[in-house]
């Protein structure tokens, strides 16, 4: 929630992500990440990057016909209607009511999940995996997702017997 637009390279495909909002009981307040991991760049891709321009045109549009002019590049990325950040809690309560209108067993959290799943599924090294969602250390990725990585010891074996077999000329 804490994005803003200037946080985007739109030519590098990059996302810097730098702060999280919190929701207190005086409101809402900006902050760092909970960890130095926490603040990282991650790699979109091309579609996304263009979904993210469709957007930023939308929100122009919607801006000039309020009356409210261009949004500044320190502007959130999912703003409010005025410009506003908007309450993660809100996002929350709106993304599940949605949910349930379509009949999808899904939360906002859900999706993180399913992000990590379909790296870990295609492939993708635990380290790289636990960089790109801002945990502090691959055990952490490991504690949670490691039920995921599937059993390749026979994998590791194969590997081996091809080292041994160039060893031994077969």
């Amino acid at each position: 929630m804490a994005l803003r637009w200037k946080d985007i390279d739109f030519d590098k495909g990059i996302v810097r992500i730098e702060r999280s909002v919190e929701q207190t009981r005086a409101g809402l307040r900006i902050k760092p990440p909970k960890t130095k991991s926490g603040r990282r760049n991650v790699a979109i891709s091309p579609w996304l990057t263009a979904e993210l321009r469709a957007h930023r045109t939308r929100q122009n549009e919607r801006r000039l016909s309020l009356g409210l002019g261009r949004a500044p590049d320190d502007s959130p990325v999912f703003a409010s209607w005025d410009g506003s950040i908007r309450s993660p809690h809100g996002v929350s309560q709106k993304f599940a009511l949605a949910m349930k209108a379509l009949g999808i067993d899904c939360t906002l959290h859900g999706l993180r999940h399913s992000h990590v799943s379909q790296l870990i599924a295609g492939g993708v090294d635990v380290l790289t995996v636990s960089r790109r969602i801002g945990h502090a250390s691959p055990s952490v990725t490991l504690d949670v997702y490691g039920h995921m990585f599937g059993d390749t010891d026979s994998k590791a074996a194969a590997v081996m017997e091809a080292a041994f077999a160039k060893v031994h000329g077969r």
